[in-house]
């Protein structure tokens, strides 16, 4: 299962929107980020979109969670910015070439696509069991109890400067 780049940043500045009481500028995301804003902001469009993450206009404007970070799954990211289609579409090849099956004979999925169909559903269940809250204890832990305390002050120090 591939996704895009744009998972990535998609996930990364929801995380960081859980270190802001205030809404975070795209051009603040994309600083932090080391990233073009042109292209942060097609993976904001998803969001907002997908009705994750809300514009807020005006000179204290900027991007916001919707939720709470703990309803927000790391599939409902997935799926904003990479869309909601199976990974796998099967093209019944099983009915094609010299020793072709006949139609009447594939009624049921055959095992390639039942085995592709199972994997994409558990990839499904692992993503929709972390949520971007999970994420946020991560980086924590994973970077020290500062680490998303100092995204917030950089966020809110260059705002406030």
């Amino acid at each position: 299962m591939k996704m895009s780049g744009g998972v990535e940043w998609a996930l990364h500045c929801c995380v960081v929107l859980t270190t802001s009481s205030r809404p975070v500028p795209a051009a603040k995301l994309a600083e932090l980020h080391d990233v073009s804003g042109s292209y942060l902001a097609k993976q904001l469009q998803s969001l907002a979109r997908a009705g994750l993450i809300h514009s807020v206009q005006g000179k204290s404007g900027g991007y916001a969670l919707t939720r709470a970070p703990e309803s927000i799954t790391v599939l409902d990211v997935v799926r904003a910015v990479d869309g909601a289609g199976p990974a796998f579409a099967c093209t019944e090849i099983r009915q094609r070439g010299p020793l072709a099956s006949p139609a009447d004979a594939c009624t049921t999925p055959c095992a390639i696509s039942r085995a592709m169909a199972a994997a994409e559903q558990a990839w499904h269940q692992a993503l929709a069991a972390v949520t971007i809250a999970d994420l946020a204890r991560d980086v924590d832990a994973d970077s020290g109890p500062q680490a998303l305390a100092g995204v917030r002050g950089w966020l809110e120090g260059e705002r406030d400067g």
